[in-house]
């Protein structure tokens, strides 16, 4: 399985992989935990919801909405830290350009 992940993502080491992994769960788990202070500094509180119809339904879109710039500022910056800056960033044009915003990352050609 991790001889898959390693072709696909086209690293050598294992030691790499590691690293990856740990870039990926750190990110993870960070992005979950500054949203709400994030999202409480612009008054979206969950409390500020609960008298509305479906109102946590809402709070909850919102707050997944807002997970994810978040997480990808995050992956950017934390991937620097460990040193493989170049592995997600590549990572993350090839996931923008999967949700329809590879534009962002094209590089205009001169004719």
């Amino acid at each position: 399985m991790f001889d898959k992940l390693k072709k696909r993502w086209a690293i050598d080491s294992n030691f790499q992989l590691l690293i990856i992994f740990i870039v990926f769960g750190i990110t993870g788990s960070l992005s979950i935990v500054v949203t709400t202070p994030i999202l409480d500094f612009f008054d979206f509180k969950k409390q500020n919801f609960e008298d509305y119809f479906l109102g946590y339904f809402f709070y909850y879109i919102i707050k997944f909405i807002a997970i994810f710039p978040i997480y990808n500022v995050l992956l950017t910056l934390i991937a620097t830290l460990f040193l493989q800056f170049n592995f997600f960033w590549n990572f993350q044009k090839k996931m923008f350009a999967k949700i329809g915003f590879g534009f962002l990352f094209n590089k205009k050609k001169n004719n």
